[in-house]
């Protein structure tokens, strides 16, 4: 099988990235597999797609840190491939990021995959599908039950208002953003700065407004869904705990949190039944679900994180069982070439 993983510069990669640990995965399960930036792409006269890629070296990767080195010497040249004669195009990068440095690089990425997938590249997540979660709006098209209490706004007044009407802590962050960055909790000490927040959020764009959920003090629960179901092998989840000891609001890891084993409850499975209907619809294959109690706060749809941790407390390579699972989609798209859709083989 040869497969590719689409991030948003190859030298911006890390040794803990889950993106290195699916990609040595892959090499160590025999199959070819290429890295290329969301800058890297080029559509040929003829229609074809391509990329200038770096290729995974050797049979197998036993250090990430040697990998991740050996990918980023920058007197090592690229390779041009050519996107169609992939069988899987994973898509890894993050938009959000290029929004202050690239913001040509935001929609770039899902314009080349769109074309790909259309010439019979099978591409995860559904690139279509992605299109409809370049911000936190998606989060809003999911069931009400799921969701804490929301406003999104640019309003001054208006969202003022609505963290008086709650009486408690709310947390304010921008619509557009991963990674914790611009996240406030405004409780009523912090009343009196609320304006700087608000403007240092919306001078950016849209704000969110959320209902702060007292057992978010515990940190969060990120959890990995496959195909629209909590990702499992032999009885163990692919989930963890994300806290931060510091004091800081902010559970994501980008951010000072940390891992910490978790047990997977019913009312998580609960969670988890109850989005995944539209996970399917829109073609996701890998998503992570950041949970508090029985609330979801986060989808990260693009470019979940946290394998090494869950490998940590786990002991189960899940980067071996996902690229298990796209060799069995490869194997019905071969089947059944072009009759089945890109957005369904994605979740099939």
């Amino acid at each position: 099988m040869k497969i590719g993983f689409l991030v948003n510069d190859v030298m911006t990669e890390h040794p803990l990235y889950t993106t290195t640990h699916l990609t040595a995965a892959a090499v160590n399960l025999g199959h070819e597999s290429y890295v290329w930036g969301v800058g890297d792409f080029s559509y040929a006269p003829d229609g074809s797609i391509h990329a200038h890629a770096r290729k995974a070296d050797g049979s197998r990767i036993d250090s990430h840190e040697d990998y991740v080195e050996s990918m980023q010497d920058e007197e090592r040249e690229t390779e041009p491939i050519c996107v169609d004669d992939l069988d899987v195009l994973f898509v890894r990068n993050v938009p959000s990021d290029e929004l202050a440095q690239r913001p040509w690089a935001q929609t770039s990425g899902n314009m080349f995959c769109q074309l790909a997938a259309a010439r019979g590249v099978l591409v995860v997540n559904d690139p279509s599908g992605l299109l409809h979660a370049l911000n936190k709006t998606y989060f809003q098209h999911f069931p009400e039950i799921v969701r804490p209490k929301t406003l999104i706004s640019r309003d001054n007044r208006e969202i003022r208002e609505f963290i008086e009407a709650q009486h408690d802590k709310v947390v304010i962050k921008p619509l557009q953003g991963c990674g914790g960055q611009s996240v406030f909790l405004v409780d009523e000490d912090e009343k009196a700065n609320v304006n700087q927040m608000i403007e240092a959020v919306t001078r950016d764009g849209y704000c969110i407004v959320q209902e702060y959920l007292p057992a978010a003090v515990d940190g969060d629960v990120r959890m990995f869904v496959m195909n629209g179901k909590p990702l499992e092998f032999e009885g163990k989840y692919a989930a963890f705990r994300r806290v931060n000891d510091s004091g800081d609001a902010r559970s994501n890891m980008h951010a000072g949190g940390k891992s910490v084993p978790v047990e997977v409850t019913d009312q998580t499975l609960k969670l988890v039944e109850m989005v995944r209907p539209k996970l399917i619809r829109d073609g996701m294959f890998l998503v992570g679900l950041d949970i508090v109690e029985n609330k979801l706060m986060e989808l990260n749809v693009y470019s979940p994180g946290g394998l090494t941790s869950i490998r940590q407390h786990t002991g189960v390579d899940f980067g071996e069982v996902i690229i298990r699972d796209l060799e069995r989609k490869v194997r019905y798209k071969n089947y059944y070439g072009g009759s089945i859709s890109n957005a369904v083989l994605a979740t099939l």
